[in-house]
């Protein structure tokens, strides 16, 4: 339970306020269908059993966290800001997958373009507006680390390498799996009727949190009947009548896309940056906690389910992430530091560097904060 915990907050986490968590989006199911009832643990087995690879499609999403509008100016590198601003609103995107490291993302803007690329261990950032390119080189991950494509997708690990891959783009199924993933005796699971979404005949089964702390109210997912692959996610928030956020393609092809996709080169007169990522380190399995080789401490979890409170010590917040301005706009000023609430996620920062995060009322984190 515990491993369970730690990584779906985190998830969570990241999917409010880093660059990719959120870039696309969702619309609601089409009309029911017909199909053959299966229960819940069938559906749920589809899923893990999906062997979908490739795919190309169009993404729709639409966001009602409660978040107040912040435009991405000129310049603004993928990151929290961005990911605000795809926070608010509806938005429009392609997407690209062949494989666990290639996926294009291209985020139609009204007046520009925003494209993620990814292939194997280059990340490429573009943005239309200011013709300006982030490249970002990661280490190559060891033949242990890359996952197996032979056998079914229980058998692959949850958190591939490296760390931006194209599972983590925010397709349903990656956005699905952030709560697959916290299934246990504090969920509900239901299947309800039939629907279509994108062309193609789903089964749609729900999550309902049994806890009266969660400000989630129920999570619904579309799986393909043919192939078991989430094609929309919808999440409602306690007290709200709309969804809180919805994701789901309108249209899907499970064809390979052609691989020149996945290459990337910047337009003329483009500005690029250059970045790369440190290798992981390792971890040794001798080193007791908080000896001198243990120098990034790691969150801590509280509580149990959809209550589960993530802490992050002071130094361990992403780069810039409180420093931007545009970021800064969300937050509010409360006691000891600065906290961002939205339907479904509360964050608190404190000002000793401390932050806190997680599916409950800002409150829930301020007394997880003042009990150590």
């Amino acid at each position: 339970m515990a491993r369970t915990k730690q990584r779906w907050l985190p998830a969570v986490l990241i999917t409010l306020v880093v660059a990719m968590a959120v870039m696309f989006g969702s619309v609601q199911a089409g009309a029911t269908v017909s199909l053959p009832p299966k229960t819940a643990d069938e559906v749920l087995a589809m899923i893990a059993r999906t062997e979908v690879r490739a795919l190309s499609g169009t993404v729709e999403q639409t966001a009602g966290l409660g978040l107040p509008e912040v435009p991405a100016g000129p310049g603004t590198a993928p990151g929290a800001a961005s990911a605000m601003e795809l926070l608010t609103g509806s938005h429009t995107a392609r997407v690209y997958l062949d494989g666990p490291f290639k996926a294009r993302l291209q985020v139609l803007d009204r007046m520009a373009e925003r494209d993620v690329v990814i292939n194997g261990g280059d990340a490429w950032f573009y943005n239309s507006a200011d013709n300006s390119a982030t490249h970002l080189t990661m280490p190559a991950p060891s033949r242990a680390e890359v996952p197996s494509f032979a056998g079914p997708r229980e058998s692959l690990p949850p958190t591939p390498s490296p760390d931006t891959s194209a599972r983590d783009v925010p397709t349903p199924e990656a956005m699905a799996s952030r709560f697959l993933a916290a299934i246990d005796d504090s969920t509900g699971v239901s299947v309800g009727e039939a629907s279509s979404v994108a062309g193609r005949s789903a089964y749609r089964v729900s999550l309902h949190p049994r806890s009266t702390e969660t400000l989630v109210d129920s999570v619904t997912i579309d799986v393909d009947a043919e192939t078991g692959l989430p094609l929309g996610i919808e999440v409602r928030a306690k007290g709200q009548t709309e969804p809180a956020y919805s994701l789901a393609f309108t249209e899907l092809d499970l064809s390979t896309p052609d691989a020149m996709l996945f290459d990337f080169t910047p337009p003329p007169g483009a500005t690029v940056s250059e970045k790369a990522l440190p290798a992981k380190p390792v971890p040794t399995m001798t080193a007791p906690e908080g000896s001198p080789t243990t120098s990034h401490p790691r969150p801590t979890v509280t509580g149990q389910g959809w209550d589960s409170i993530i802490a992050l010590p002071a130094g361990s917040a992403p780069s810039g992430l409180t420093s931007n301005p545009q970021f800064a706009q969300t937050l509010e000023p409360v006691a000891g530091g600065r906290a961002l609430r939205t339907s479904l996620v509360s964050i608190l920062i404190l000002d000793d560097g401390r932050i806190y995060a997680g599916m409950v009322p800002l409150e829930r984190l301020q007394a997880a904060a003042a009990a150590l």
